[in-house]
């Protein structure tokens, strides 16, 4: 029997790719903002059980999907906490709106979907819960003091849920991507493409399938003695 997976940000370049990978193997719940291209992304893949539209930087529609979840009787055997925004400011310049905003859908949805979506795994007793976090959670970046606080959050959240969940047969753990092709790099200049590569052993920037393979193979039972690891997905720009 095919298990079902969870994947929020599905709408994104990284998420588009993870639904794509994982469809061969899994059904599943994709979860955006924009409804119109989550019923884009269903009607061409038969894999999709189910699309919900949620803002994850509020708490009441994270609530309700919660609710929308349980009314449905869906369980989840693989949760992808993909989605992330940033909001980017010098850190004396930034707002509580500006900190909040970013810490409530990075890492405060990942506390709740993860939350509710374990206790579903911890009766089965099995589970694979997958967190896409970001390489500057680990080196710092300018202007993105909330983003980095809210990636190194979660990989944090997630070695000690990996700890706390070990014995039920689920395991946590984090992927960490570098510079990747997707909407927040394309609006990079080329003489800042040019820059980034320069720090970048492999000299290229990563594609959203690089993650979506890394999933797989975290979603998969292969991967059953690995928990509360990150792998980093970046080319060598940071051997950590």
């Amino acid at each position: 029997m095919r298990k079902n997976a969870l994947i929020t940000g599905a709408t994104g370049g990284i998420g588009r790719a993870i639904v794509n990978v994982l469809s061969e193997e899994y059904n599943l719940v994709i979860v955006g903002r924009n409804q119109e291209k989550l019923n884009t992304i269903s009607k061409s893949n038969k894999a999709i059980l189910k699309s919900f539209s949620c803002d994850l930087s509020k708490q009441e529609d994270v609530k309700k999907l919660i609710e929308k979840m349980l009314s449905e009787s869906i369980e989840i055997d693989i949760l992808v906490n993909n989605a992330g925004i940033t909001d980017d400011s010098l850190f004396i310049r930034m707002t509580v709106d500006k900190w909040q905003k970013v810490i409530e859908t990075n890492l405060t949805a990942n506390f709740n979907l993860t939350n509710f979506i374990s206790k579903q795994m911890i009766k089965k007793r099995w589970g694979r819960i997958i967190n896409i976090t970001s390489v500057v959670g680990h080196t710092g970046n300018i202007g993105q003091a909330n983003y980095c606080a809210s990636k190194l959050g979660v990989i944090g959240m997630s070695k000690s849920i990996a700890l706390e969940l070990a014995k039920r047969n689920i395991t946590v753990n984090c992927i960490s991507p570098g510079f990747i092709e997707t909407n927040m790099t394309a609006s990079l200049s080329q003489d800042q493409k040019d820059n980034i590569l320069k720090k970048i052993p492999l000299e290229k920037i990563g594609s959203p399938e690089d993650i979506a393979y890394s999933v797989r193979f975290l979603a998969s039972n292969e991967s059953g003695y690995i928990t509360g690891e990150t792998i980093h997905v970046n080319g060598g720009l940071a051997m950590l």
